[in-house]
């Protein structure tokens, strides 16, 4: 299995919602290992380097505006396929669409706001975590609890 990093962003509708914590701790409790974390505010630039892809699509005015209405909390999280991890966590884009147990299905009611982001795969999550996060924010270190997460094997 892959150790992998992915980016997470607890959107401004689960900031305002007072979610951050809950959500937080789904991660950590899942077994993923918190390497960056800070609160910060998305800028319409930093808005139009993340979601390059969708700049010019029709949606894209009314996406930049949810992210940047708020404050995000930026995560740079660790663990074995933990891009997948994440993404079956988060449940689908829609709220009202997701199973119970998700953070969507839980929490959320609607496809925009939508409470969470994740890297979509590796070559995302290598993209987006420099965009959030400069080297010297992500912190390197052996977890005491790592032997009582995963097998040696599946690290």
């Amino acid at each position: 299995m892959a150790l992998e990093r992915t980016l997470i962003l607890i959107k401004p509708d689960a900031v305002q919602r007072r979610l951050a914590g809950t959500i937080l701790s789904r991660f950590e409790n899942k077994g993923l290992k918190i390497v960056g974390l800070k609160l910060m505010q998305v800028t319409k630039e930093l808005s139009a380097e993340h979601y390059a892809e969708h700049v010019e699509k029709p949606f894209y005015p009314l996406l930049e505006e949810f992210i940047t209405s708020g404050p995000v909390i930026a995560i740079a999280a660790e663990g074995p396929e933990a891009i997948s991890v994440v993404r079956s966590m988060m449940g689908s884009t829609n709220g009202r669409e997701s199973a119970p147990g998700t953070i969507r299905g839980d929490f959320g009611v609607s496809r925009q706001m939508n409470l969470v982001h994740g890297s979509d795969g590796p070559e995302a999550a290598a993209r987006e975590i420099p965009i959030y996060f400069k080297p010297e924010e992500l912190v390197d270190y052996e977890s005491s609890l790592s032997a009582w997460v995963c097998a040696d094997d599946e690290k």
